[in-house]
């Protein structure tokens, strides 16, 4: 089993480790007890695992660990401060967009990429719905999704 010497942060705290080159991101934030992000498909058609490196949504099933070196990791654990919801978390509970809760953490960081980089003015229902094209959700039919977004963006 060949290792690398990995740094990279996660939801601002720093950590340095031996990775097995083989292992994806998820195993590994799974394995520090990130369990936010979930298993579902395992090959990057569901959206479960969905964190954001470097401010950008990607699948961390398919995401080798090794490549994380140096950058910002973000998962829905590190979004809530001093036990305080986001904007996007909020408008999550105020919408009803969240069901069972399986999806919900991919959703959540898809959503909060989306709106860190589009002004409320940009926001249509359509490019919402592209934004989020990666995340599967068997429960809520993504029309509360898409006006948690909207929601979101007007806090």
């Amino acid at each position: 089993m060949k290792s690398m010497n990995v740094k990279f942060s996660i939801n601002a705290k720093s950590y340095e480790m031996d990775v097995d080159v083989r292992k994806s991101l998820m195993d590994v934030l799974r394995e520090l007890g990130y369990t936010s992000v979930k298993q579902g498909c395992g090959v990057g058609e569901c959206g479960a695992c969905t964190v954001l490196v470097n401010g950008t949504p990607l699948d961390s099933c398919l995401y080798l660990a090794v490549w994380a070196a140096n950058k910002e990791i973000r998962t829905v654990e590190g979004e809530c401060k001093d036990g305080k919801l986001t904007a996007v978390q909020d408008a999550y509970v105020e919408e009803g967009a969240v069901q069972c809760g399986f999806c919900t953490p991919g959703l959540i960081m898809s959503s909060t990429a989306f709106l860190e980089k589009n002004t409320v003015e940009d926001l249509s229902s359509e490019e919402i719905r592209k934004a989020h094209a990666g995340n599967l959700c068997r429960c809520t039919g993504y029309q509360t999704i898409v006006n948690a977004v909207k929601t979101a963006a007007k806090k």
